[in-house]
Formats: structure tokens, C-alpha cells, sequence
């Protein structure tokens, strides 16, 4: 049987439900083998095939959300191909196991750790200048680009297949989510330049700076927890709004 737009479009408004049955046991199988049915009907038709082919997809599956149109399409892509016989049943096996934990730690690092930490930090810099406005359609055009890359990364993995996990690798976009990275920094100086309390002496705020950032690496080599940090910033402050009044 042949894929239609609507089937298409069936399988791509589901991988917004991937994560909604999340297990212990599968992790996002259950989601993804319902993003994948309406496709292995119409490609497999009924009966052993169709059958075969779901037992594929509630296995162990878990990846990036903002991936997993992407894989969907990949996957649509190789049971179609599975189905004409040009690739065996165990193609998609390999394949799955592999591109599902790449497409993991990739998403982790690169949207996780890069590009919505650059969102969050702009959209708090604008809330804390006051620009309203802007911080409104900086949420809406965001929201609106995560959409369109969404439904373009379906499209070409399912179109292009194997050989678009290709070019997304000479996309290099660790390499991207470094340089990121840096800009995040600034963007962590920018906002605490706009939340200090205190006057804005070089020397006080490079001393402020500093301290907070022995903090944090007191927190990441596990030398300190998180909570004790955060009860030692209040009971300074608590002090200093103290002595002010007293004074």
C-alpha cells in the first residue's frame, strides 16, 4: 500500500503525544508505536506483516522530543523500504539503536544544554528590562521556529532517510552548541550585572562574581550541595536587609 499526505500528517501530529504514556519499562515505546501506526497500516496493509512491523516499535525507545519527528520519519522511511524488500527487518534494529541514543545525547547537549538556555536567558533579560512586548514575540517566534523545524526534520528524514543523518553530522552541532555556550556566559553576566544589588564597582562585582562562581564549582564537584548554597545566599541577604534597617 502506498503512504498518503494524510497518513503523513496522522503520524507527524502524533509525536506531539510521544512522551504522554512514559514507563519504566519502554520509556516512550508505547508513544512512539502510536506515532508510527497510522504509516504501518498503510505501508504493511493487515495481517503478519503489519504485526511484525508494530512489535518493532514497543521496544526500549527514548530520545529528544524535539528529535523524534526526525526518527519517526527515518523510521516511516524504512519500513517502507522493508516493504519493497530492498532492506531486511532487521535494518530498522540497527538502525534504531543506534541513531535513537545519538539523537539523545545530541538533543541533551545542543537544545537542552545550549539553545534553550539561550532562550531562557533572553527571555529573562527582557523581562527584567521591562520590554514586554518583545519578550511576546520572542516566545511566539520561538515557539513558532521549534514548529517548522519540527515538521522540516520529519519531512526530510522520511524522505531523505539514512542519508540525512549524514549531512546532519557535517553539521557539526556540538560544535555550534559550544560556541552557544560561550554566548550563554555573557548572557549569565548580563543578567546579573541587571539583578546586583549593590553599586556597581568593578572591583565589588568582579568579587561577587567570583564568589558565586567558586559556588557553583563547589556544587558541580559535589563538595557542597545546591541547597546549602541557596540557604547561605538568603541568610546573607537577610542579614544585609538587617544591618540597613538597623543603620
Amino acid at each position: 500500500m502506498k503512504l498518503t499526505c494524510r497518513d503523513l500528517l496522522n503520524c507527524f501530529w502524533r509525536t506531539y503525544l510521544v512522551g504522554a504514556n512514559f514507563n519504566t519499562r519502554g520509556l516512550q515505546n508505547i508513544g512512539l508505536a502510536f506515532a508510527m501506526d497510522p504509516g504501518l497500516r498503510a505501508i504493511h496493509g493487515s495481517g503478519e506483516a503489519l504485526q511484525a512491523a508494530r512489535a518493532r516499535y514497543v521496544r526500549l525507545y527514548n530520545t529528544h522530543p524535539y528529535f523524534t519527528p526526525l526518527l519517526v520519519g527515518a523510521f516511516l522511511f524504512l519500513e517502507r523500504n522493508i516493504a519493497l524488500g530492498v532492506l531486511p527487518s532487521t535494518a530498522q534494529d540497527s538502525f534504531q539503536s543506534t541513531a535513537t541514543y545519538t539523537m539523545s545525547a545530541l538533543g541533551d547537549s545542543f537544545f537542552g544544554g545550549s539553545l534553550l538556555v539561550f532562550w531562557s536567558l533572553a527571555m529573562t533579560i527582557l523581562l527584567l528590562c521591562g520590554w514586554y512586548s518583545a519578550a511576546v514575540l520572542w516566545l511566539a517566534v520561538s515557539f513558532l521556529s521549534l514548529q517548522v523545524l519540527k515538521a522540516i526534520t520529519f519531512w526530510l528524514g522520511f524522505s531523505k532517510g539514512l542519508a540525512f543523518f549524514q549531512q546532519l553530522r557535517q553539521m557539526n552541532l556540538m560544535y555550534w552548541g559550544y560556541w552557544i555556550k560561550m554566548v550563554n556566559a555573557l548572557g549569565v553576566l548580563v543578567v546579573f550585572g541587571i539583578i546586583y544589588p549593590f553599586s556597581l564597582h568593578p572591583l565589588w562585582f568582579a568579587g561577587t562574581f567570583g564568589l558565586l562562581g567558586g559556588a557553583a564549582w563547589l556544587v558541580v564537584r559535589g563538595f557542597v550541595p545546591r541547597e546549602a548554597i541557596v540557604v547561605g545566599l538568603l541568610v546573607g541577604w537577610l542579614l544585609w536587609q538587617s544591618s540597613k534597617a538597623l543603620g
